[in-house]
């Protein structure tokens, strides 16, 4: 390990993950399934190209800044468990609980279970496997909880194997999309809204598909060096998404137009079937698999090190922190993030799972992003080498653009905004449970 590694505890995890496995670990928690289908969402707010696109080149940014914020709090605090131990050591035990809460009830189990609905239908589209979408997906988490649990090394293979054709069929899209696909005639001006409202409603989407950066930090004390290697994946994966993402955007736009964009349920497919035929579609439907797919594998290797966390301090059930001896592994909270993906998988659809997902998830990007300021005013952790540049400018725009998709998501969509907080409010008495039990 580096001189400058701070020597954290690792809880008996083995240190195994080096930068590429960050990087990859930071791209394959943002791209999932949203980027093939969520510009058709953003053009049915906002109808100029220019808006188009550039709602996706704001939330890029509100990404990066975002992964300034934690590539210095991973610098500081390369601690197993990652935002959850940014929350404990800046603001308590309660926030930080709640946020592990929130994310194996409603965040990353949420997220994960929309995806694995969008794996299934593109599975039984390609294959026609006779089962229903929640077979499918209930089975393909079954997989990937026992591939992690054989060990952090093979998780990360096939995470990283599977991130690379992520990018692979990303590629592809683009190029196909621009060099063969007939650019859309230039659209007619129309009525359509693109105030601050609409603007901020596009926003929802996109700030779906570009979240999960944060998801790298929870594997912290499972890399050989995460005060530089965490660092330096955050910036790295986060730059290649937002280059990914705007390209994607511009394609879209480029052969399909803002209104034909703002009709297609599958904006993907129909880009590459423009392009290359029903051949292309078919193409892309397996490009769309295989990156849902590699979404489920990154969440099912780094959520449970949160859990693992919590019982650790704890404020959950003791036999989560249980370690196997032989793989290294949380295998107890690893299969709890299976079997809570799965039901909500059985149990919701996708429309409703992003609503509850997003208005959750970025309270507490915003309550980390304030972190930072904690970490600096009390001068928490040694930074090691790295800074959030243009801090504290910087960090309070990111709160800031985290507060505007929170309040724009709850304003379009109130009822499952409220259904994810309840859940969220509902982890207090757990706390207390936990915390009474586990002192006794």
């Amino acid at each position: 390990m580096s001189e400058r590694a701070p020597q954290v505890d690792s809880f008996g995890l083995a240190r195994r993950l080096g930068l590429f496995d960050a990087t990859m670990l930071v791209m394959g928690g943002i791209i999932g399934s949203g980027i093939f289908v969520n510009p058709a969402e953003v053009a049915r707010y906002v109808s100029t190209p220019f808006l188009i696109v550039g709602v996706w080149v704001l939330g890029g940014i509100v990404a990066l800044a975002g992964a300034l914020v934690y590539a210095e709090l991973a610098a500081r605090r390369p601690a197993v468990g990652g935002q959850y131990a940014y929350l404990r050591d800046a603001f308590g035990s309660l926030p930080a609980f709640l946020y592990g809460w929130s994310l194996l009830l409603v965040i990353q189990s949420g997220g994960m279970a929309a995806v694995a609905i969008i794996f299934a239908r593109h599975l039984n589209d390609l294959v026609s496997i006779p089962f229903g979408d929640g077979a499918v997906a209930v089975a393909v988490m079954a997989l990937l909880t026992l591939i992690n649990c054989l060990g952090v090394r093979s998780g990360s293979n096939v995470q990283s194997a599977l991130m690379l054709l992520k990018i692979g069929a990303i590629g592809a899209l683009i190029a196909a999309g621009f060099w063969f696909a007939p650019a859309s005639p230039a659209p007619s001006v129309t009525g359509s809204a693109t105030g601050f409202a609409a603007v901020g409603a596009a926003l929802t989407p996109v700030m779906f598909a570009y979240g999960g950066w944060q998801t790298s930090s929870f594997v912290a004390g499972e890399m050989r060096d995460p005060g530089r290697d965490l660092a330096r994946g955050l910036l790295l994966g986060v730059v290649g998404v937002v280059l990914l993402y705007t390209a994607v955007a511009f394609v879209c736009v480029h052969a399909l137009g803002p209104q034909g964009l703002g009709a297609s349920r599958t904006p993907a497919s129909d880009v590459m079937r423009l392009a290359l035929g029903e051949r292309g579609a078919a193409f892309i439907a397996t490009g769309i698999a295989i990156s849902a797919l590699g979404f489920l594998s990154q969440g099912m290797l780094t959520a449970p090190r949160v859990y693992f966390a919590m019982a650790e301090d704890g404020v959950f059930f003791r036999s989560v922190a249980k370690v196997s001896e032989k793989t290294r592994v949380p295998v107890v909270a690893i299969v709890l993030q299976g079997v809570a993906a799965a039901v909500i998988a059985l149990s919701g659809t996708y429309g409703q799972i992003l609503s509850y997902v997003v208005s959750v998830d970025f309270l507490f990007f915003g309550l980390t992003g304030a972190a930072l300021f904690v970490y600096r005013r009390n001068a928490l952790g040694d930074h090691g080498g790295f800074s959030a540049p243009g801090h504290p400018v910087t960090t309070g725009l990111f709160v800031l653009a985290c507060v505007v998709v929170v309040v724009a998501t709850v304003w379009n969509n109130p009822i499952n905004s409220l259904i994810g907080y309840a859940i969220l409010a509902a982890g207090i008495p757990a706390f207390l449970y936990w915390r009474r039990v586990n002192a006794a």
